[in-house]
């Protein structure tokens, strides 16, 4: 059974930084591109909205607009992790974030294991 564990959900003020980690199986790791994806809370209705992916090797990656600049993402295969580097968070960054884990893509139905979401809240 796969597994993803995200961590690193905080409340944090605008223009602060923040780290996620989403930890999985080393067969996991080692078979999957890996990707985070959003979901805003006040938007229950709205699909889980991309963030960033990585590739199976680390050697491309790919950021969703609203996020260049700010974001980036990692992965580090002897410990089995993803993580996603959160700077000059706004606001509007607020949702929970989830891992996944999958074909390297920015669609959703391309990932086919997800973590149960980490909960980043950023106040003004």
């Amino acid at each position: 059974q796969v597994q993803l564990v995200e961590s690193g959900g905080a409340l944090v003020q605008a223009g602060d930084s923040l780290t996620l980690s989403c930890a999985t199986s080393g067969s996991t790791f080692s078979r999957y591109s890996m990707a985070w994806f959003r979901q805003s809370r006040q938007a229950p209705g709205e699909e889980r909205e991309f963030v960033a992916t990585i590739n199976l090797s680390g050697s491309s990656s790919d950021v969703a607009d609203f996020a260049k600049g700010r974001f980036s993402i990692s992965r580090d295969s002897a410990k089995s992790t993803v993580s996603l580097q959160m700077n000059s968070l706004k606001p509007e960054d607020t949702a929970v974030y989830y891992c996944a884990a999958g074909s390297y893509s920015r669609r959703r139905e391309h990932y086919y294991y997800w973590g149960q979401g980490t909960q980043v809240t950023v106040s003004s």
